[in-house]
């Protein structure tokens, strides 16, 4: 059991969503002790918190959230502090909740971005419940319906247990994952090109006859990502190199600066005509209404997220975090334009996209009751065959195994190094690095990724900056901070200059 307050005890739990384990707040609050739930999201709080009140009744536990309000959250947090209740589930910043006696402390889904925070220090939610657990000496239960490298190191040093359902079990409760391979090429030759094969069609007029189906698509928005007819080259803005988009029944214009780009022509070949290199939800929800006239088509994204939908049939078309509950469980799901995540320029990119199509594929009804998963994308490659297994854990041991080879984190230490070319530059040759550091760069910063929001230490549009990356082996990581710390503090102490910005085991290295 994971409800012993002793490190020894601790579980690293990486079973599918409907599993159950043996621990959890109720279990911690009759052993008389304290539990902390940390979660992704409001919307997965507020289910915890459903089942809470249900489970221990009304007033004992507390919620914290954004959504609360300051007012309703401060309360709740004086309570917790003045020990009126002992268990809280809440958000990202809930980790630092001042629950007393400690017995459990818990994350779900460890590798949703939101659980790390974007202003300094920069701390990572799981990291933080980790040092409590240690520091408590209380359980630590880390679950999700995928797995990230990280939790797959705490088993692999035997700091933690894992905890799965057997095959058998998950065979039942997970849907039949189907891919573009071999017998549907044999029967259509564009399949492997087109974006929606007759597989996906199939999975939807057969999904629809029994419930509602959820489309998965990568990217928000109409047509988010232009490009040039003739040479295929992206469109981009002349003023800040900004991406152009063009938003449902308004003019081309630039995604960063906002201006509007009515003339465009293409830098490399002079063409005039645009093509839709990348498709958003709302494109994808209007075309698949036309296909299916008959049948209401809903929306959840970043403007507007649905909770739950109706178990009747309907097409629900959702982009990565945003999918809603149905009653019941969808009849089918489409996972759509794989290689938009799989082939973003980042180390995480197919765990990332393995935990998305995982979180999706989690909401369809399992292979015995008919549920079945469809995902466009290359079927050879590793996160994709993973998914055809469920085997979000071996994924990542493997990850695990590559990345010690190679030697980046989570097994060795590494910090980045990011501001204009100057300002780095002075900073690596003013710190007083460990002997053992290594240093990768200075390089110039890819550009953001325009499909995602612009996060804290982004650089400005258009503005060109270096990063520096720096790796130590496993214990001189904090001789390597402390060298870092000591470096900035000097050099704002004289007046700074340009900004130069410092993150420790950055969570996406390009």
């Amino acid at each position: 059991t994971t409800s012993a307050p002793r490190p020894e005890a601790s579980v690293a739990a990486t079973a599918r969503a409907s599993s159950s384990a043996q621990c959890g707040p109720g279990s911690a609050i009759h052993t008389a002790r304290g539990a902390l739930v940390v979660v992704p999201d409001g919307r997965v709080a507020a289910r915890v918190d459903t089942a809470l009140t249900a489970l221990l009744g009304e007033g004992h536990h507390a919620l914290l959230t954004a959504d609360a309000g300051p007012q309703k959250r401060y309360g709740q947090w004086l309570a917790v502090r003045r020990g009126a209740v002992r268990a809280v589930v809440g958000t990202r910043a809930a980790m630092f909740a001042p629950v007393r006696d400690l017995g459990l402390v818990a994350i779900w889904d460890d590798g949703d971005s939101s659980h790390s925070e974007p202003h300094a220090p920069l701390p990572h939610a799981r990291e933080v419940l980790l040092l409590r657990a240690a520091h408590d000496r209380c359980a630590f239960l880390l679950g999700g319906t995928g797995c990230t490298v990280e939790a797959a190191q705490l088993v692999e040093t035997g700091w933690a247990l894992p905890m799965a359902a057997d095959r058998e079990r998950l065979r039942g409760a997970a849907p039949l994952v189907r891919t573009v391979g071999d017998a549907e090429l044999a029967r259509d030759e564009a399949a492997r090109a087109a974006r929606l094969p007759s597989l996906a069609w199939q999975a939807v007029r057969d999904g629809l006859k029994a419930g509602p189906v959820l489309v998965q698509v990568p990217r928000r928005g109409y047509v988010p990502r232009l490009g040039c007819e003739r040479c295929r080259a992206p469109a981009r803005c002349r003023h800040c190199a900004g991406p152009l988009e063009a938003p449902e029944q308004r003019e081309l214009h630039c995604a960063w600066c906002g201006r509007g780009e009515p003339a465009w022509r293409c830098a490399e070949c002079g063409g005039t005509r645009l093509r839709a290199s990348v498709v958003g939800a709302r494109r994808t929800a209007e075309e698949l209404g036309r296909a299916f006239p008959a049948v209401p088509v809903r929306t959840s994204g970043r403007d507007h997220i649905l909770d739950t939908v109706p178990g009747r049939p309907a097409l629900v078309v959702s982009t990565p975090g945003a999918e809603p509950v149905a009653e019941g469980g969808y009849a089918a799901a489409l996972l759509l334009d794989g290689w938009a995540m799989l082939g973003r320029p980042d180390l995480r990119a197919g765990e990332e996209a393995l935990r998305r199509w995982l979180h999706a594929a989690s909401l369809v009804r399992g292979q015995d009751d008919g549920g079945t998963v469809v995902v466009v994308a290359e079927p050879t490659l590793r996160p994709v065959q993973a998914l055809v297994r469920w085997d979000p854990v071996g994924h990542a041991q493997r990850e695990l195994a590559e990345r010690a080879e190679l030697g980046f984190p989570p097994v060795s230490r590494m910090a980045a190094v990011t501001g204009g070319p100057e300002a780095v530059a002075a900073f690596l040759t003013a710190a007083e690095l460990p002997p053992d550091a290594e240093v990768l760069g200075p390089v110039p910063l890819p550009l953001t990724d325009p499909a995602r929001p612009r996060r804290t230490g982004d650089p400005p549009p258009g503005e060109l900056w270096e990063r520096a990356l720096l790796r130590v082996p496993p214990g001189s990581g904090a001789a390597l901070a402390a060298a870092l710390k000591s470096a900035q503090a000097n050099r704002l102490a004289r007046g700074g200059g340009e900004p130069v910005r410092i993150r420790i085991d950055p969570p996406d290295i390009g």
